[in-house]
């Protein structure tokens, strides 16, 4: 009969189970996405690793390019703006990510798309081409986008009917 602790443990075995240093763990996490420093050290002091210990390995994978706050902050803006969020959102999320304001600004203005043309996708992508012609949807297409994060003037540009070519 098939034990899955049975299984762990044979797992476990073939790996070697000794402890992962604070550096390898971290390398562990940037090796699946980017992590903010502030992002990395909680998850890291969460498993119960040593404060200190953590700080120096974070500190070390900074300094060897491992860990950035710019390249997260730049990868996190295309990411959230690809999914259909707007710069209000997306620089909120950045400060919860604890980075401070100028780069904040930096990864946002170094966007390269259109945040008016995101709003205009994300609006014919939920209610279609046609939305315009009923106030009900405009609304909801306006609630959408406000909800979003982005402002009131692109929302009421992304809303209006389009004049035909």
């Amino acid at each position: 009969m098939f034990d899955p602790e049975d299984a762990a443990t044979a797992r476990g075995r073939r790996r070697g189970s000794r402890e992962q240093s604070p550096t390898q763990r971290a390398l562990g996490l940037l090796t699946r996405r980017e992590h903010s420093r502030r992002e990395l050290t909680r998850k890291l002091t969460s498993r119960g690793l040593d404060a200190g210990e953590v700080e120096e390995a974070v500190d070390r994978l900074a300094e060897a390019g491992w860990q950035n706050d710019e390249r997260f902050a730049e990868s996190l803006v295309r990411s959230r703006a690809g999914n259909g969020y707007g710069p209000l959102h997306i620089r909120a999320e950045l400060a919860m990510h604890g980075l401070p304001a100028e780069a904040v600004a930096a990864a946002l203005a170094g966007y390269e798309g259109d945040w008016a043309e995101n709003a205009r996708d994300l609006v014919r992508r939920r209610f279609g081409e046609d939305h315009a012609a009923d106030p009900k949807l405009r609304r909801k297409a306006a609630d959408l986008l406000l909800r979003r994060g982005f402002d009131g003037e692109t929302a009421r540009n992304a809303n209006r009917s389009r004049d035909p070519d």
